[in-house]
């Protein structure tokens, strides 16, 4: 199984942007989506966004046109754009395989935190 690391939060201020990445401990290849997930304090985990193996991405409506996701495959690497960052983007995010995230069998490492405050 190829796990998933996630790395790039931090504290940015309303409008801001930050790069998330998702690093891959094998070939990113052998996962059909990957999706960015965030948690904030209080709430259920939610889908942020996703990528296909082909290329095909999806997005929250709450998301869409600011943030992009991408994959490197050379890097084994998923990639979360966020631009126009504001205070309710304030969460942990996390990257998982998106399939096993519907069959229930997935692990979630710790995530990276994302704080939009002035």
């Amino acid at each position: 199984q190829v796990h998933l690391v996630e790395s790039g939060g931090g504290l940015v201020q309303p409008g801001g942007s930050l790069r998330l990445s998702c690093a891959a401990s094998g070939s990113i290849r052998s996962i059909s989506a990957v999706g960015w997930y965030r948690q904030a304090p209080g709430k259920q985990r939610e889908l942020v966004a996703r990528i296909t193996s082909s290329g095909i991405t999806n997005y929250a409506d709450s998301v869409k046109g600011r943030f992009t996701i991408s994959r490197d495959n050379a890097k084994n690497t998923v990639y979360l754009q966020m631009n126009s960052l504001k205070p309710e983007d304030t969460a942990v995010y996390y990257c998982n395989d998106n399939l096993r995230v519907i069959l229930g069998t997935a692990y979630w490492g710790q995530g990276t935190q994302v704080t939009v405050s002035s």
